[in-house]
């Protein structure tokens, strides 16, 4: 191995550190505690280098958001691969993303909720985003009858997001939450 490749491959390394430790730092101790000198003290290495990899913390949560949305793809498909057609299909994909949300709390909100800079529906949109709209599309476009597939996707997946965001805010009681995707499930994939 080439001293340039070792290089690299440290330098690769050291990048996955951050977003690791990042992450474990926001689902721990929630995002405020996330910031490149705590980060620093944590991997053992001086501000300066945190930002030759990243240019701030907006940059590093985009970086685990790439992560959380690679996983939820993931997630999605291992869910859907057992019952991979019409409402079955539906109902796995909803609760792995439920499931998803309410495992993975600061990981979920790096990727819907905080500035990360990421772009959806762009030419830009970076792949990992990509492929999770693909995989809800994968699945809800044989269901959108005479709608647009990808707006189904959209509205869809926003009544998830919905669900989500309102369940774990405790302005919709958590005792109710399984009904209440059953009844999305039900009202957009038919019974």
């Amino acid at each position: 191995m080439s001293v340039q490749e070792r290089k690299e491959r440290e330098r690769a390394q050291r990048h996955q550190l951050i977003v690791a430790t990042a992450r474990d730092l926001a689902e721990s101790q929630g995002w405020e505690a996330v910031t490149t000198r705590r980060l620093a003290e944590r991997i053992e290495y001086s501000q300066p280098v945190l930002y030759s990899h990243f240019r701030g913390k907006k940059e590093i949560v985009g970086a685990v958001a790439l992560e959380g949305f690679a996983e939820l793809t993931t997630a999605i498909r291992r869910a859907v691969a057992e019952d991979p057609e019409g409402r079955g299909a539906v109902s796995a994909l909803a609760h792995a993303y439920v499931d998803f949300a309410e495992r993975n709390p600061a990981l979920y909100d790096a990727m819907f909720l905080l500035d990360t800079g990421l772009l959806f529906a762009d030419e830009t949109t970076p792949a990992p985003l990509r492929e999770a709209f693909g995989a809800l599309l994968e699945t809800l476009g044989d269901i959108a009858g005479d709608a647009e597939p990808s707006l189904f996707v959209e509205v869809f997946w926003s009544a998830l997001h919905g669900l989500v965001a309102l369940t774990r805010s405790g302005r919709l009681p958590q005792a109710n939450a399984s009904r209440r995707l059953d009844i999305l499930v039900e009202r957009l994939a038919g019974r």
